[in-house]
């Protein structure tokens, strides 16, 4: 399964971006989704995890009340909704697919190649 991000670029702070994720093939698999992000010299951290229904979802505390997760399992995308964006919100971020929707890297089978999103204050 290959994902592809789309979606990052550079904001101001308090702006808002929305990231998307797809795969490229076809898959009838049922994954569970994470997004996780990576800035330089740090290592990569997790942001959210959403499962196949949609019915549960994850976040870590440096987004939460700020970042949605979402999924639309017809179109096979899933969304990331990052509002009152900060600086400290810069990196790289990554969408992984997996068996379980947890915080740990290693639980994803399968990355994205990544997308930036640059916050400037």
């Amino acid at each position: 399964v290959q994902l592809v991000e789309s979606g990052g670029g550079l904001v101001q702070a308090g702006d808002s971006l929305r990231l998307s994720c797809a795969p490229s093939g076809r898959t009838s698999s049922r994954y569970a989704m994470g997004w996780f992000r990576q800035s330089p010299g740090k290592e990569r951290e997790f942001v959210a995890a959403i499962s196949w229904g949609g019915g549960r979802k994850w976040f870590a505390d440096s987004v939460k009340g700020r970042f949605t997760i979402s999924r639309d399992n017809a179109k096979r995308m899933v969304s990331l909704q990052m509002n009152n964006l900060k600086p400290e919100d810069t990196a790289v971020y990554y969408c992984a697919a997996g068996g379980n929707p947890t915080s740990w890297s290693g639980d994803y089978d399968y990355w994205g190649q990544g997308t930036q999103v640059t916050v400037s204050s």
